[in-house]
């Protein structure tokens, strides 16, 4: 087959390749799967990057779905969900050489299909990205078709129910230690989601293997969902459960067994809806109304009238001695600066929009410093609980190159209405 690909040969390190799709559009909830590898040496301190941003029509900022920065010696596959929209939008792919001379961007396939991304039924070769985490002993195998790996007398598929379907099993036989553990990982979510999570799966005996289903959030915290207790043996049986995802998380299939003599556990036909299982729909938040490049306007960002203008979209032109705007290098950003006004003690607050309460989010920005002898809260963060009136500072600049963009990230959880400050 064929694949593209931008290596040194191309360009200079840190170069950047933007692949740009025609027009599309989603009145259905779909998903956007990518085969990808990054070459690199894993040694140095920027390896390269592959990012994908969704370019809604008419608007000039690009929304990050996914990235990675991870070099590998195979392909690898991404799984991005795309919200149903009657509006247009281009896929944009911006890859980063890293540095050394075997630095490569390559892509050897994009598919958007239809359904969430934690959809599968296994019949497809990319598995629709869900992955084994390997264990020396006991993993999950593609179990059905013309596929026989196991000395265990293995079920007929879910899908298809006929020898030619496939599924997803774990089987005890190689398990040497008590406790032995597989694990079978979903793409990792990219917007937030809430609804029904059902599968099937069939045990052929329950006294030798716990099966639990978790979620795992970026930071690697577990929350468990659901774990078998006395299933019909040797048949497939329906598991439905109530998921919400309002940050990125993965979707794990934990079988832990106690021996060899623990059986086999299979699973098929995963789907989501965004109905509850007991038919109740929850509103979703779209955090987009928090998002702004300053372009146009402050979005819906504001001042407080009491404080005064503090902060002004400006531009610049790009010169030795001052970098332009971190959108496109010749566009708008917010400035702060104490020529602006004559006050002693100067503060400049800017006010994002108010945030539903119960649900983590994550803060993405990129700011510059200029002309400070002490950088030490030059910058801070604070969110601001609308019910309790309190404010609690979440971050703020450390010691930090002068003149040049840098990102900073900040997550929060606030059970109440807040706004970052």
């Amino acid at each position: 087959g064929r694949y593209i690909f931008v290596d040194a040969s191309f360009g200079d390190q840190w170069e950047k390749a933007v692949l740009i799709s025609p027009d599309l559009q989603t009145e259905e909830w779909s998903c956007v799967r990518l085969i990808y590898q990054l070459t690199g040496s894993t040694s140095v301190s920027d390896p390269g990057n592959l990012k994908l941003y969704i370019r809604p029509e008419g608007q000039s900022f690009d929304y990050l779905l996914w990235s990675a920065d991870e070099p590998s010696d195979s392909w690898l596959i991404a799984s991005a969900d795309l919200r149903n929209s009657t509006r247009k939008f281009k896929i944009v792919l911006e890859g980063k050489l890293g540095q050394g001379p075997i630095a490569s961007v390559a892509i050897f396939e994009i598919n958007i299909v239809p359904g969430y991304c934690i959809d599968c039924d296994f019949e497809a070769n990319n598995l629709c990205g869900y992955a084994n985490y390997w264990n020396p002993n006991v993993n999950w195998f593609v179990g059905g078709g013309t596929i026989r790996k196991s000395q265990s007398i293995l079920p007929t598929d879910h899908t298809l129910s006929n020898k030619w379907g496939h599924y997803m099993y774990v089987d005890s036989i190689y398990a040497k230690n008590l406790q032995e553990v597989a694990q079978l990982v979903s793409p990792m979510t990219t917007t937030p989601m809430s609804g029904c999570l059902s599968f099937y799966y069939q045990v052929q005996q329950n006294s030798g293997n716990i099966f639990t289903v978790y979620t795992r959030d970026k930071t690697g915290y577990y929350e468990e969902l659901w774990r078998a207790e006395d299933p019909i043996y040797a048949v497939w049986n329906s598991v439905d459960i109530d998921i919400k995802a309002p940050h990125p998380l993965e979707v794990i299939f934990e079988v832990a067994f106690n021996g060899a003599r623990g059986g086999y556990v299979a699973v098929d036909d995963i789907s989501f809806s965004p109905q509850f299982c007991n038919n109740q729909t929850e509103q979703l938040f779209d955090t987009s109304v928090a998002n702004c490049d300053f372009e146009e306007d402050f979005c819906n960002f504001y001042q407080d009238k009491r404080d005064g203008a503090s902060w002004f979209r400006v531009t610049v032109k790009l010169n030795a001695y001052r970098t332009g705007d971190h959108t496109t290098g010749l566009g708008y950003f917010l400035l702060s600066n104490t020529r602006f006004t004559s006050q002693p003690g100067y503060l400049g607050r800017l006010y994002g929009p108010s945030l539903p309460g119960n649900l983590s989010y994550c803060l993405r920005f990129y700011y510059a410093l200029y002309g400070f002898s002490k950088m030490s809260d030059a910058l801070a963060v604070y969110i601001f609980e609308e019910n309790h009136v309190v404010t609690e500072k979440v971050w703020s600049v450390s010691e930090s190159p002068k003149g040049v963009w840098i990102q900073a990230e900040v997550s929060y959880l606030k059970p109440m209405p807040s706004k970052v400050i």
